[in-house]
């Protein structure tokens, strides 16, 4: 992982009253021989209870501040505390990246963040709780929806303006509260496409990346479903060890690419090259110095490369999904609008694909 910053001996969050479930401290202790060095959301799995609730109890190494307020206005806050690591994962998969928040619109439902390290798209709607965290040596800003779901978290780094950090944590401090956790309603999910030739005709008249969310609402289909019907030469299905072999190749021959990664709160975007690509055990990793990605192989069900036509040209995308049709990960080549897709990247997602894609 990332290098964070060496906090002094003494805690730099001041001291907060806990308002703490007693039956999670009674669970604790009675499980007080847990691997302290598990992760808040393995611990809370652990006491059968949500992350946030565990960042809330302040227990075993955590100590948390409740912020207090609108989502938008801690998150404004960010920008003036310099580099930090942006965290945003989902069940399957862990994006990291080093950089400064810059640019940032936070004033309506959705925020952006679009800074060239630190770039990303930002669900408020979707945002419950905040709170401030210290764990041992790691200082954090953490964000959480309403199902006590972590969406975003803000890591302080040797290069974090700590003076910052702590006057928005004074800033925005506030009571301490347990947060109810909100079951999440099982989406019902359309995958399978009422008429295909209608959904392949809407396809190939696409302009722009962008305009695929319309396509699926006005057919009322989910990403996997539309993907899975639209035919071979504009998205087809190749082997998970694909993924592997595409970052390595990228890797190898430079080829600077765009990783998203997303929840329902947020959506975190690395631009770039990559160069260190490890797998260990059931995890597929990027480790490199400013930018780590984490994928678990085991949660894969399904790989495609997706070929949609712009008036830029054909731009083709590594789509990732679970066993419940979620997307885990999306690759695609750098790029702005207005510019061609890089030949190399084409070439490699061609090579990944036992048949030919449109073009």
């Amino acid at each position: 992982m990332l290098d964070l910053i060496d906090v002094p001996d003494q805690s730099l969050l001041p001291e907060q009253d806990v308002l703490t479930s007693e039956n999670v401290k009674a669970q604790y202790f009675l499980l007080n021989q847990i691997d302290q060095k598990k992760r808040s959301r393995d611990l809370a799995q652990i006491l059968n209870i949500t992350e946030a609730q565990w960042v809330a109890s302040s227990l075993g190494s955590i100590k948390s501040i409740y912020l207090q307020g609108n989502g938008r206005e801690v998150f404004k806050a960010i920008g003036d505390m310099g580099e930090v690591m942006a965290l945003t994962r989902n069940q399957s998969c862990v994006h990291e990246r080093h950089g400064h928040y810059l640019d940032i619109h936070a004033d309506g439902p959705v925020g952006l963040v679009l800074g060239p390290d630190i770039d990303l798209r930002v669900f408020f709607n979707h945002w419950a709780h905040a709170w401030a965290v210290q764990d041992r040596d790691r200082l954090s800003l953490q964000f959480f929806d309403q199902a006590g779901i972590a969406i975003h978290k803000v890591f302080c780094t040797k290069e974090t303006d700590i003076s910052a950090y702590l006057a928005l944590v004074q800033r925005f401090a506030a009571a301490p509260m347990w947060p109810a956790a909100q079951a999440k309603p099982k989406a019902i999910r359309q995958m399978q496409t009422h008429d295909k030739t209608a959904l392949r005709q809407a396809w190939l008249a696409l302009k722009d990346t962008h305009d695929f969310f319309t396509m699926l609402k006005k057919f009322d289909v989910e990403r996997l479903g539309a993907i899975h019907d639209v035919g071979p030469d504009l998205a087809q299905q190749v082997g998970v060890e694909n993924i592997g072999l595409m970052l390595k190749v990228a890797a190898q021959t430079e080829i600077p690419i765009m990783c998203f990664v997303s929840n329902t709160g947020m959506i975190q975007i690395h631009s770039g090259l990559i160069k260190k690509i490890v797998q260990t055990g059931a995890w597929l990793n990027v480790l490199d110095p400013r930018f780590n990605l984490h994928i678990n192989l085991k949660h894969i069900q399904s790989v495609w490369v997706v070929n949609k036509p712009t008036i830029d040209g054909w731009v083709t995308s590594v789509e990732v999904f679970d066993h419940d049709g979620e997307m885990i990960v999306q690759f695609f080549g750098e790029r702005k609008p207005g510019v061609t897709e890089q030949a190399k990247w084409r070439e490699l997602l061609v090579s990944l694909c036992p048949k030919q894609l449109a073009a």
